[in-house]
């Protein structure tokens, strides 16, 4: 078993964020997102470099001042495009450009990157150096531990000795392979064994480089058992699914008070974004579908789920149908105290 490390900065940027996930961390997920937590580093879903340099920058890279801290994922291969797009971004003023080397899925295969790219450590140290000498920011890189049957211990090590050469600023790693052949994206985040033993090896042969978890964690009892032995952990389907997990990332993680105590409250300090969304002409349900689980385990939470499912997806759907799907919650916990965050 590898020893704990003595790490120089127990609160690191990275201490804990909420992954990058397609089609799940928009601009109106991360807006819900940091009403839970002040501390959680929030990311955007990936965008391509080709789409930052050819597309609607505003629709895709826009988000609210209230996000910060916030980081946008970048795709891509060519160091000179992911260069111009971490720019853009910057003017954006996202707080860190990260190089997305770990998904899998056969779209970005054929756009040769995500976690193809891990055969390829030269050119992600070329797209990294490229980017860190376009941008003031933080540039940071996502991967996999390994992909097909690469041997984890050389690839990994292979891949890192790349980025930190070319200046990387912090690593997080998804304690998995990637199967490129043979599993879909989705079985790729479950059926690869977890190896988090390989990335606290990894921690403890790089001390000075920063270097945060991703893969399987879902608890906050699991976050603070990764700290002992890397710098950052990066929660992912667990912080959407069960959102609620984040009202004690900032008590638990950082020593600070949460900003708000429950559910409920969230529910109210968010309304005002709701409400600015529902006067641009945004549905409810854009906003509210990331507000599903967030009340998982009360009394009364299959209600509020069906509540904002019938009617929260309807064209004339507005604040009075989020508070008409909370009133069928219990306010007491399901221990039979008061209050939701422990």
């Amino acid at each position: 078993m590898t020893e704990p490390v003595k790490k120089s900065n127990d609160f690191s940027p990275h201490r804990f964020s909420v992954a990058p996930m397609m089609d799940w961390t928009d601009r109106y997920c991360r807006s819900f997102h940091r009403v839970l937590s002040r501390r959680a580093r929030l990311y955007t879903e990936m965008v391509t470099s080709n789409a930052v340099l050819h597309g609607d920058r505003t629709r895709l890279l826009g988000f609210s001042e209230a996000e910060h801290p916030v980081a946008v994922q970048l795709g891509g291969s060519v160091p000179g495009d992911l260069a111009e797009a971490a720019r853009i971004a910057e003017g954006f003023g996202y707080d860190e450009i990260n190089l997305n080397v770990g998904c899998p899925s056969d779209r970005v295969q054929d756009g040769r990157f995500g976690a193809c790219l891990m055969r390829d450590p030269s050119l992600v140290g070329a797209c990294v150096a490229a980017m860190k000498a376009a941008v003031s920011v933080p540039v940071t890189v996502k991967c996999r531990i390994g992909v097909d049957d690469q041997d984890v211990e050389i690839a990994l090590d292979a891949l890192v000795d790349a980025v930190d050469q070319a200046g990387v600023d912090a690593l997080i790693v998804h304690a998995r392979k990637a199967w490129l052949q043979g599993l879909s994206p989705k079985e790729n985040r479950d059926v690869p064994p977890l190896d988090y033993g390989r990335v606290a090896r990894l921690k403890h042969k790089r001390p000075s480089l920063p270097i945060a978890i991703n893969g399987g964690i879902a608890t906050i009892e699991e976050t603070l058992t990764q700290l002992a032995f890397v710098d950052g952990v990066m929660m992912g389907r667990a912080a959407y699914n069960e959102p609620a997990v984040l009202l004690n990332v900032d008590r638990s993680i950082f020593q600070e008070a949460a900003p708000v105590a429950d559910g409920f409250e969230a529910v109210e300090a968010f309304a005002p974004t709701i409400a600015r969304a529902l006067g641009q002409g945004i549905r409810l349900h854009t906003l509210t579908r990331h507000m599903l689980g967030l009340f998982n385990g009360r009394p009364g939470a299959r209600a509020y789920r069906r509540h904002l499912s019938t009617f929260g997806t309807r064209t004339d759907a507005d604040l009075s149908t989020l508070r008409e799907a909370v009133a069928h919650v219990s306010r007491e916990s399901p221990e039979g105290t008061v209050g939701q965050a422990a």
